[in-house]
């Protein structure tokens, strides 16, 4: 008969292992996110796939707070994370360091996530906008390429912790 694994059976690392353990190049910029559960959900997601770092932006909401650890589940503690007010600076303080940033966005320009190729010798930064106005305008231009993920129903859109999880998964797989 099958059963649930209980936690200790996870066998899953605590905070301090996690901070020593190597992580996927990988950073995340939450751009003017609402929503302090879309923050959380993204967090817990990067502690999942060892994302290196979160930078949160604009009207991002930071933790501590209540509302964020209700969906992170102590996973601002073990994933690093800083907090740049201007986007634009964010992005380009990324690229000054060798990352190619990524746009996560519906534009004219936009390839399906599935057609994009992921260089295993490169770091990369993807941006995830705002739940109802996307990337902020004035960081669409700075964006080396866009990204997005096939949607096959009525909607336009996807939850952007949602779509971080896909994407993270996505740069996971092919980076670790």
């Amino acid at each position: 008969m099958v059963q649930k694994l209980k936690l200790e059976e996870l066998n899953r690392i605590d905070v301090e292992t996690f901070k020593k353990t190597d992580k996927i190049p990988l950073t995340v910029v939450l751009d003017n996110i609402r929503s302090m559960h879309n923050v959380g959900a993204t967090f817990r997601t990067a502690d999942a796939f060892l994302i290196e770092k979160i930078i949160l932006c604009g009207i991002t909401p930071q933790p501590p707070h209540r509302e964020i650890h209700k969906a992170a589940l102590g996973a601002t503690e073990s994933v690093d994370w800083i907090y740049e007010k201007d986007i634009v600076t964010a992005v380009n303080d990324l690229k000054n360091s060798g990352y190619s940033v990524i746009g996560v966005e519906q534009t004219t320009s936009s390839r399906m996530i599935s057609d994009f190729e992921i260089d295993k010798s490169r770091k990369y930064a993807v941006v995830l906008g705002n739940e109802v106005d996307g990337i902020s305008d004035e960081a669409l231009q700075h964006m080396d390429v866009f990204i997005e993920i096939p949607q096959l129903g009525t909607k336009h859109s996807l939850n952007v912790s949602v779509c971080g999880g896909i994407v993270m998964w996505e740069f996971a797989k092919a980076l670790k």
